[in-house]
């Protein structure tokens, strides 16, 4: 297997993938040592997480390198991502302790009932290459900290970072046949689906999430889905600063070249503000630097995946098809790398690609409309569940406009935003299952309920 540097298209280094038999061997060995890790005691595991986490810190340039590298974001967002991974595991293992111990429901004479959270064995951890420390560490810290055993399949496109995250693993304290890691593409993540692993634990497109679904159904044991989004965004008539707004989300649909899952995907302007808010938008969309991911003030590098511009060109072209205006962008930067222009739609509509399939690059659809009845029909006609965010004065209005929307995270007056004590979840093709928050630490145990009477 060939890891490019999507930047240069040079191959930074061949890599041997895992097979049936290589696999089995080391599900072989996570089983063996499951027992002994869910018995040490859950400070144990919180000191080795925590070192883990002090590693990161401590390695953050070579780690931002490498990660930039195979997936091309600027080194400053690779940065950013480390220090956003460390600090989600600080807020778990912060909260472990409370929300991995022993309930006590009922105490009486005669009689306690307790409920303890046991771990589900050996969970397999398929991930993502748009942000593999923080989707990364949504699943596989807390299944550590709740005595599991892990095999964790980075994606082919984030290998290098999988590696180093093994690695540092074990420096901290991680015995080697606790967390082991699966090399390779598609063809390593169906062998994976072939094996009897106790939970599965999935980041990535909604295509492959059914078809992981549909396989572990069978199994009988837990199967999480993080997928993508088409993340809608209303920017109602009484914002204040319509400028701050739109440098604000116009980040928000662009950070990290718009490969998050997240990102801010269709915009919807209330027509009071639709003229100021698009101008300003442009100007900072056009304000950006493009170019080299390890150079100083670059904000958007190349995509990951150079199959991504077919998918992006189409959409730019069905767009202007059907009436769209292209206000800048909408082309490939000539030259080495996979570069796509951020690219600004307007007079765009509901039946267009861009506002119905999911993007991930850097490329937004903006649409005028006249109230909150109208937005909210536009911000409903999808069939992910992601998040959605509407930017107004009122908070009562805002929170009216996103009970409206069936979502798993509400944004008001921001967007684009994780954070590790609030669920992270999706509807409908957005996914299924939360991580994050207690929910997250609890999703990779299973509830005991004993009944002593004494």
């Amino acid at each position: 297997m060939q890891i490019i540097n999507p930047a240069t298209e040079e191959i930074i280094i061949s890599l041997e993938e895992d097979n049936s038999s290589t696999l089995q061997l080391k599900f072989d060995a996570l089983k063996e040592a499951q027992p002994l890790w869910a018995n040490k005691t859950l400070q144990e595991r919180i000191l080795v997480i925590a070192k883990f986490s002090d590693l990161l810190e401590a390695e953050i340039e070579r780690l931002a390198a490498v990660l930039t590298s195979e997936v091309g974001k600027p080194l400053q967002q690779s940065r950013n991502e480390i220090n956003g991974a460390r600090a989600r595991i600080k807020w778990m293992l912060a909260n472990a302790e409370k929300y991995l111990a022993d309930e006590v429901m009922v105490e009486e004479p005669g009689l306690k009932e307790v409920i303890k959270y046991e771990p589900l064995g050996v969970v397999c951890n398929i991930s993502a290459w748009n942000y593999p420390y923080l989707v990364g560490v949504n699943v596989f810290i807390p299944a550590l900290l709740s005595g599991n055993t892990v095999m964790y399949k980075p994606s082919e496109y984030a290998t290098l970072t999988g590696l180093k995250i093994e690695k540092l693993l074990k420096k901290a304290g991680v015995p080697d046949d606790v967390f082991q890691i699966a090399i390779g593409a598609k063809e390593t993540g169906a062998a994976l689906l072939e094996m009897n692993f106790d939970g599965y634990f999935f980041t990535g497109s909604y295509k492959t999430g059914k078809f992981i679904y549909e396989k572990a159904a069978s199994k009988m044991v837990p199967c999480q889905l993080e997928l993508g989004g088409k993340d809608p965004l209303y920017i109602a008539d009484d914002v204040a600063d319509v400028v701050a707004a739109a440098v604000g989300t116009a980040d928000g649909a662009f950070y990290n070249n718009g490969q998050s899952c997240c990102s801010v995907e269709r915009i919807y302007v209330h027509e009071k503000n639709y003229d100021d808010y698009l101008n300003a938008f442009v100007t900072e969309v056009k304000s950006w630097k493009s170019g080299s991911p390890t150079a100083d003030g670059t904000y958007i590098g190349p995509l990951t995946r150079k199959e991504q511009i077919a998918v992006l060109k189409k959409q730019v072209e069905d767009a202007l098809n059907k009436g769209a205006k292209l206000l800048t962008g909408g082309k490939v930067l000539v030259g080495k790398g996979y570069y796509f222009k951020p690219t600004v739609l307007t007079d765009v509509t509901n039946d267009m690609l861009v506002m119905q399939e999911e993007s991930f690059g850097p490329i937004i659809g903006i649409m005028k409309v006249k109230d909150d009845i109208e937005a909210v029909k536009m911000m409903k006609d999808t069939d992910y569940g992601l998040t959605a965010s509407v930017y107004t004065a009122n908070q009562e209005r805002a929170e009216k406009i996103l009970s409206q929307i069936d979502a798993g995270s509400g944004y008001w007056n921001c967007c684009d935003r994780v954070s590790a004590a609030l669920p992270w979840s999706g509807r409908k093709y957005s996914g299924i299952g939360a991580t994050l928050s207690h929910q997250g630490l609890r999703a990779f145990t299973k509830p005991k309920g004993y009944h002593l009477r004494g």
